[in-house]
């Protein structure tokens, strides 16, 4: 993908398409001011009639527009001109992006981006524009068979800018989108990908072919007889019941010398049945989707390489598939886990936290100066926050605000959830050190209280993407998502954020 600036009129760029906007009460943004000159009232004409609205995504795409020499005139609706925040930038580009999604338009050239966002720098609204169009015209298409869904070949995006010192920026920001798009797409392709492929030795052949050729990163896997050898009897307990072998892997990123590594770790549960404690079957295929924290550190490693950031990272991933079988754990089981405290295992379907208490464990011989856990862990958070927010939960403050407000920025938002020893009581257990589950009340918490027992010590996280991690229903597929707030979060870490 090429990249462009401009500050010269839109109506004399010869691209496919070029995007502009209509505020409320019919104002027109800079870019439709000028097509509108140029084309002798042609937009204001069509206000008039009712063909444009101001209507905050609402879009209509015209070709053949006199007096501009672009093949295509998106106008998308902007809203109010007092609200045109971030989130209203990302939404008037993904619509007028949508609109022209089945065109073979090449090249386009977005004007919104010489307008003033709320809270949104020029550099920010380069990458919003990339990441926004990534996601529009991401397709899954590698399981269908016959002709493929033809796709808009973009290979230039251009920008208006009002400041010639915003150019710089501009494109810095483009450049950053590409490579978190990149991240993104990856994660979703795994997320999307049915589980008889994308298996835990799958996870760990992409982690290996990520490697594969660059010199700073290096991917290493580590089979069941290793694992055992480690203690990890807490992570094999999941993977008991089927023939699928566990892979766990460790891959390292060194791009900022001696410095401490930031360590991610992903929940990578290949497909959920939920063991003996078997879930209902209705939805039950969405379980393949259990396995988007690991898709997600994976997608974020892909993204460090890509932009060569300054900065160590390290991506845990324990890979396992959790079937019911005759070897499969039962509720009641009790197992040692790599840090040697004991677990009773009440409920085989919250076998993620069982998972990520080894990783995390094993995560200390790499004296972190962070970790973040990543997973689809518990149904009580999406009923918590919806569809809308990450859970994130941190016995550090600091941490915490970290990643919430790089989920601001990045649009990728997160919400903190509180972690007391009021919650880590519901784990107690008559047999074991502690039990894997607490009830329903409060069960996202009590999951990450789970975890907290693992990382005394540490300057610690977790996310709980249950919620966000894939789309259902008719848009039924993988986000992303946490890709961009991991991103971002490393991005302000290494200072590599204008």
């Amino acid at each position: 993908m090429d990249y462009f600036t401009t500050t010269s009129n839109a109506s004399r760029r010869a691209v496919d398409c070029v995007i502009v906007g209509i505020y409320d009460r019919n104002k027109l943004s800079s870019g439709a001011s000028e097509i509108d000159t140029a084309s002798s009232g042609e937009l204001k004409r069509l206000i008039k009639t009712g063909d444009l609205s101001s209507a905050l995504g609402r879009c209509t795409t015209l070709t053949n527009v006199g007096g501009v020499r672009a093949k295509r005139v998106t106008v998308v609706g902007l809203g109010k001109i007092s609200k045109f925040d971030a989130r209203a930038f990302r939404t008037a580009v993904a619509a007028a992006i949508q609109s022209i999604a089945s065109t073979r338009s090449s090249q386009i050239l977005n004007t919104l981006t010489a307008e003033k966002v709320k809270g949104a720098s020029a550099y920010y609204l380069g990458r919003h524009t990339v990441q926004v169009a990534g996601d529009v015209l991401y397709r899954f298409t590698q399981m269908k068979s016959g002709k493929k869904q033809a796709v808009m070949p973009l290979k230039k995006i251009g920008f208006s800018v009002a400041d010639r010192g915003d150019a710089a920026k501009l494109k810095r920001g483009a450049e950053h989108g590409r490579g978190i798009v990149e991240g993104m797409s990856l994660a979703k392709d795994l997320g999307n990908l049915p589980p008889n492929i994308c298996t835990p030795s799958y996870l760990a052949r992409t982690a290996q072919k990520l490697a594969s050729g660059n010199g700073k990163l290096t991917t290493r896997i580590l089979n069941e007889t290793d694992m055992k050898r480690l203690g990890m009897h807490s992570l094999l307990s999941v993977t008991a019941g089927t023939a699928e072998p566990a892979k766990f892997i460790i891959m390292q990123y060194k791009g900022g010398g001696s410095d401490k590594p930031v360590v991610l770790v992903g929940k990578g549960v290949t497909f959920d049945s939920g063991g003996i404690s078997l879930k209902p079957g209705p939805g039950m295929d969405e379980m393949k989707f259990d396995m988007c924290g690991a898709a997600g550190v994976i997608g974020t490693m892909a993204t460090v390489a890509a932009l060569k950031l300054p900065i160590n990272v390290n991506v845990i991933v324990p890979a396992v598939e959790n079937l019911p079988g005759s070897k499969a754990t039962v509720p009641g089981d009790i197992f040692k886990s790599m840090s040697g405290k004991t677990i009773e295992i009440l409920n085989t379907d919250a076998e993620g936290r069982l998972i990520l208490c080894d990783a995390l464990t094993y995560a200390r011989r790499f004296k972190p100066d962070a970790i973040i856990d990543v997973a689809t862990l518990t149904g009580a958070c999406v009923i918590a926050l919806g569809h809308h927010h990450t859970g994130v939960m941190s016995y550090s403050d600091g941490l915490a605000n970290e990643i919430v407000a790089a989920g601001a920025s990045a649009d990728d938002r997160g919400w903190r959830l509180p972690l007391t020893e009021d919650y880590a009581r519901q784990l107690k257990s008559n047999f074991a050190d502690f039990a894997n589950v607490g009830g329903r009340d409060g069960g996202a918490i009590t999951a990450g209280c789970f975890l907290g027992k693992f990382t005394e010590g540490l300057n610690w996280a977790h996310l709980d993407i249950a919620g966000t991690a894939w789309n259902s229903g008719a848009k039924k597929g993988a986000t992303g998502r946490p890709v961009p707030m991991l991103s971002e979060f490393l991005l302000a870490r290494c200072g590599a954020l204008p």
